[in-house]
C-alpha cells in the first residue's frame, strides 16, 4: 500500500481508550512512536485525561476527545478534531464496545439495540469517518476494529454481543474490499477472555445465571485457554501494534483471534 514518508510523524485515534484494552492499545501505539488521539464518553473524562497525560510524559503528543461512537455527528467531530490537531490520521482503532449477559429469551429490544448501536453501528461510523479522512488526505492508512472470539464462536448468554461482533467481522471484510484501492487496510482483532472491567461484569452475570460464586465463571472458561492464563490488555495491544505497523501492509480483511488458544481456525 502507499504510505507516507517514514520521517513523517504518524497519528492514531483510539476509541474506548479510557480503560482496559483501549487504554492498553493507546499506550502501546505511543510507545511505537505515534501521536495518539484518545476518545471515550464524557463520563470517563478523568480516566481519559490520565491516559493522555501519560502518553505525553513519554514524549509523544496526545489529545483527549469526548465522543459517543453511536453518534455520527460526534464520530465525525472526533475525526475532524484529530485531523485539525495533527494534520492527518494514519491509524484508526475502533475499540469502543459493551457487553451484556442475558439469555436470548430475556433480551429485550432496547438491550439488543444498545449492544448493536455501540458495537456495530459505532464501528461502522468509525470506519466510514476514518476512511473518508484517509482518502481525502492521501497516503493510505490502517483501520482496525474490535471484534471478539465470539465473532468466530458465539457464547451462550452473550447472543446480542456475539451477533454484533459477527457483524464487525463482515463489515471489516467489506470495507477491506472497497478501500484497498485507496491504500487503506482494514482488519479486526478478536480477543478471548481478558482481565478487564468488561470481563468482570461478564463473570458476575454468568455466575448469577449458573448459580455459582463470582469468579468461578471466568475461572471455568479460563480452563479452555491453551496458554494457561487469562489474557491481559497488553497481549491485545501487541497484536494491534502489528496491525498498525507497516509490517502488516499486505494484510487486509482479516479478523484474527488473539485468545491464547481457545478457538482454532
Amino acid at each position: 500500500m502507499t504510505s507516507v514518508d517514514n520521517a513523517t510523524p504518524r497519528t492514531a485515534v483510539v476509541t474506548g481508550a479510557a480503560r482496559g484494552i483501549g487504554r492498553g492499545i493507546a499506550e502501546r501505539l505511543a510507545e511505537d512512536g505515534l501521536d495518539v488521539v484518545v476518545a471515550d464518553l464524557p463520563g470517563m473524562a478523568e480516566e481519559l485525561g490520565a491516559v493522555a497525560a501519560g502518553i505525553e510524559k513519554t514524549g509523544r503528543r496526545a489529545l483527549a476527545v469526548h465522543a459517543d461512537v453511536t453518534s455520527k455527528e460526534q464520530t465525525d467531530a472526533l475525526v475532524a478534531a484529530a485531523a485539525d490537531r495533527f494534520g492527518r490520521i494514519d491509524v484508526y482503532v475502533a475499540n469502543a464496545g459493551i457487553a451484556r449477559v442475558t439469555p436470548l429469551l430475556e433480551t429485550d429490544l432496547d438491550e439488543f439495540e444498545q449492544v448493536m448501536a455501540v458495537n456495530l453501528r459505532g464501528v461502522f461510523l468509525s470506519y466510514q469517518a476514518a476512511a473518508r479522512q484517509m482518502i481525502a488526505q492521501g497516503g493510505g492508512g490502517k483501520i482496525i476494529g474490535a471484534a471478539s472470539i465470539v465473532a468466530h464462536r458465539p457464547f451462550a448468554l452473550l447472543g446480542a454481543y456475539s451477533a454484533s461482533k459477527w457483524g464487525v467481522r463482515g463489515l471489516t471484510q467489506a470495507a477491506a474490499m472497497e478501500w484497498a484501492r485507496h491504500g487503506i487496510t482494514v482488519n479486526a482483532y478478536c480477543p478471548g477472555i481478558v482481565g478487564t472491567d468488561m470481563w468482570d461484569l461478564i463473570d458476575e452475570r454468568l455466575a448469577e445465571e449458573a448459580g455459582i460464586e463470582k469468579g468461578q465463571a471466568i475461572k471455568k472458561h479460563a480452563e479452555s485457554i491453551a496458554l494457561g492464563r487469562v489474557e491481559e490488555p497488553a497481549d491485545v495491544a501487541a497484536f494491534v501494534s502489528y496491525l498498525a505497523s507497516r509490517d502488516s501492509d499486505y494484510m487486509t480483511g482479516q479478523s484474527v483471534m488473539i485468545d491464547g488458544g481457545i478457538q482454532f481456525a
